[in-house]
């Protein structure tokens, strides 16, 4: 692997310092629409994020938003094929669906920019609802289910944590869905009310950023984007997750390698200005081989093989996760032992300054790379607008940098405690370790 010296503070006042510009303008329909101008690639990138997520299906009929991520692709009124034209002017597509949002994008060449106005407008007013393409993509959306989480070692994880670590809140099933049958049951009338309801104008922010002029994309937007027609104002009514009293555990078994742990502990959201805190613990806790758990647990103590720390990063209040695989003949009462004696010490001492501003570092040069990509600058000023905080995009360096060592060690005491954690201890067939 290639390694890259960076001084990041060069790079950051080269790049990350500067301000991401943009301008903004609302459709009649309610489409809101940010242009990011940037006359030093010969690319543009369209990204459509729409307000919606696995977080708002009904209990009974899940993993409806990332079915729709896939029909999104099986064609529209007036164009048969999605990718063959966009294809031949040079572009690429793809899209993501994540329990908060659904997100659609397109780099293409520049002078090519009206392509995807006429590609996304067509799909947005006028969706292909066969019977054929919803056989075909459900029967993909199912492979997809049964290959990324069924068959392979460890991939139903979530579909047991985030259950035991939800009991109200729609977060409790994965957004590929709590279980096959509701897609194998979805019907065409299913289809159309998913639609309407919220693929709508009004329910998604457009930006479109690279070699473009506002007043090009205004022209363009309305042109394309005007005549489609709003629909009803989507008012989100998932319920709150309850604060969790009680420390929770369950015991899976599977074909897997090694015995594994996780740990779940409930965090501040996207919106909460905490989240930056909980997020750097995080960092400090599990991110790269020199973080707490890993310098002590995986090469000093040689008790784990890997083990990590990262957040969900939701809209809603999320998780900060702690995983790790156990290496041979280390219990799970071990293992657990081992990583509350970690996360004692940063509740009771803190953290370093040093080691804080590591973690700083690091957050700060991955916002600087990610900058560097036209599309991410897209996505992320899409995520932003969608939160309402367009301005976002510019803020988070000063929010990471606003972090200090007496706020993580106050969110340690605050949720890196028992009654906040929900653990799954997934057990290797066979394995007699126990």
């Amino acid at each position: 692997m290639l390694k890259l010296n960076v001084d990041v503070k060069k790079l950051q006042e080269s790049s990350g310092n500067t301000m991401i510009d943009y301008k903004s303008f609302t459709l009649p329909n309610g489409l809101q629409v940010f242009v990011h101008e940037d006359r030093a690639t010969p690319l543009a990138a369209v990204n459509i994020m729409y307000n919606v997520g696995s977080r708002d299906e009904e209990e009974e009929k899940t993993g409806f938003a990332h079915l729709f991520e896939h029909l999104m692709f099986g064609g529209s009124k007036h164009i048969e094929s999605y990718d063959e034209p966009l294809q031949r002017v040079g572009g690429e597509n793809n899209a993501f669906t994540s329990p908060d949002v659904t997100n659609y994008y397109i780099t293409l060449p520049a002078l090519n920019l009206e392509t995807a106005f006429w590609l996304e407008s067509d799909r947005m007013m006028s969706l292909n609802f066969s019977p054929k393409v919803l056989e075909v993509q459900r029967k993909v959306v199912i492979e997809e289910f049964k290959q990324r989480y069924l068959d392979q070692p460890y991939g139903d994880v979530w579909l047991k944590l985030r259950p035991l670590a939800y009991r109200k809140h729609s977060y409790r099933w994965a957004t590929i869905g709590k279980e096959i049958k509701h897609i194998e049951d979805a019907t065409l009338d299913d289809v159309r009310k998913f639609f309407f309801k919220f693929y709508l104008p009004n329910n998604a922010v457009m930006v479109v950023a690279g070699n473009v002029t506002f007043e090009q994309v205004k022209e363009l937007s309305e042109k394309w984007f005007g005549p489609i027609p709003a629909g009803e104002k989507y008012i989100r009514q998932v319920p709150a997750e309850p604060q969790q009293t009680e420390a929770r555990l369950e015991v899976a078994e599977g074909e897997v390698p090694l015995d594994a742990i996780y740990k779940a502990y409930h965090m501040p959201g996207r919106t909460d200005i905490r989240y930056y805190t909980a997020d750097l613990l995080s960092d400090v806790l599990g991110r790269g081989k020199s973080s707490l758990l890993y310098d002590k647990l995986v090469k000093e103590e040689k008790l784990f093989s890997e083990l990590s720390a990262y957040v969900t990063g939701s809209i809603d209040p999320g998780l900060l996760v702690i995983s790790g695989k156990l290496r041979p003949g280390v219990t799970h009462q071990q293992g657990e032992e081992a990583i509350e004696a970690v996360i004692t010490e940063v509740r009771e001492k803190g953290v370093s300054e040093e080691e804080l501003a590591k973690v700083k570092n690091q957050a700060e040069s991955s916002l600087v790379f990610s900058e560097v990509d036209l599309l991410n600058r897209a996505m992320n000023l899409a995520f932003g607008a969608l939160l309402g905080q367009p301005d976002l995009i510019n803020k988070e360096g000063e929010y990471i940098q606003g972090v200090s060592a007496e706020g993580i060690q106050a969110m340690a005491r605050q949720i890196l405690v028992p009654t906040n954690c929900s653990t799954l201890h997934y057990k290797a067939k066979n394995n007699s370790s126990e």
